[in-house]
């Protein structure tokens, strides 16, 4: 059985997991650079014993599949036998973890920087960060989670490593899913924010047209438009009937068939120019959105 043991104060980040897990992940996030938010999938591992001074993340735990044999201890929670299949567990940052286990069968984490929540605290609940506490959860079953963890896995084995902008709105609704749960259950949610003033949806959208080759993030469209991420997610939603996410990939697959009209470009040089990580992701989301392939586009277009 593999043991590990690090010394006090050693926190370890997404990308130090294999300092105390002696194998490696089925999939990982951690190349790919996101930021705010990491995934990492174990399948079929080897047994293991840890104990470790805590992580720099808050960690969700997906079991998908339990593994046969299963201990933990980490902050007034003990257990002895495995959690049930599609029960999460959550250890918050910081906090010391004992485990012992037969491995891994099919277990996904989920690793959430705490400046995503503390920023969902004070935008979305008026909370101070300063004061709040997150604490620890123990097979708990709750479908949102489970759907949030799993659309986080998909965006990590989409070709081209998934879209960044997606994954940061994946990783503010988990905070806001975590606060809404465990930290402010009897404490509403702020009110509808309202429709993004026309003005401010205006430059956003020209923003987001200048940048479509290059990227974006949530965080630079928020501040296009002079709002924190978390207000201007939901104001621009409320104007566009869409998540912003969804309304840059709707802009890029637009552009994709202009360039598509308008040249020879190769289906490679599109996807780059449309700001798609691939040209398999120009591909999907062009034949979800369009009906047919960037191809068949292509063809129906010379011959009309």
């Amino acid at each position: 059985m593999g043991h590990s043991e690090r010394g006090p104060g050693d926190l370890i980040g997404p990308s130090e997991l294999h300092k105390v897990l002696p194998f490696e992940p089925a999939e990982t996030s951690v190349p790919l650079r996101w930021g705010g938010l990491d995934v990492v999938h174990f399948r079929a591992t080897p047994a293991f014993e840890i104990d470790y001074a805590g992580q720099t993340h808050h960690g969700f735990t997906l079991f998908i599949r339990p593994p046969e044999r299963f201990a933990l201890r980490f902050d007034g929670v003990t257990r002895h036998r495995p959690p049930p299949a599609g029960s999460i567990i959550l250890v918050p940052a910081g906090i010391p973890v004992q485990a012992r286990s037969s491995g891994f069968n099919d277990v996904l984490h989920v690793f959430l920087e705490p400046g995503v929540v503390e920023r969902a605290a004070a935008e979305a609940f008026g909370l101070d960060p300063a004061r709040m506490r997150i604490p620890p959860l123990d097979g708990l079953q709750d479908p949102r989670f489970r759907a949030i963890m799993l659309a986080v896995r998909d965006e990590l084995t989409a070709e081209g490593g998934g879209d960044r902008l997606a994954v940061e709105s994946l990783g503010n609704l988990l905070a806001v899913h975590l606060l809404r749960q465990v930290v402010a259950p009897r404490r509403p949610e702020r009110g509808p924010d309202g429709a993004m003033p026309r003005g401010r949806l205006r430059a956003v959208v020209e923003y987001i047209e200048d940048h479509l080759e290059a990227g974006t993030s949530l965080e630079r469209m928020a501040a296009a438009a002079r709002l924190s991420p978390y207000h201007f997610a939901r104001q621009f939603k409320a104007a566009t009937g869409l998540p912003p996410h969804q309304f840059v990939i709707l802009r890029r697959v637009e552009r994709a068939k202009q360039l598509l009209h308008a040249g020879d470009l190769s289906l490679s040089e599109v996807a780059a120019q449309a700001g798609f990580s691939s040209q398999s992701a120009l591909g999907h989301h062009f034949k979800r959105l369009v009906g047919v392939t960037p191809r068949q586009f292509r063809l129906s277009a010379r011959i009309g």
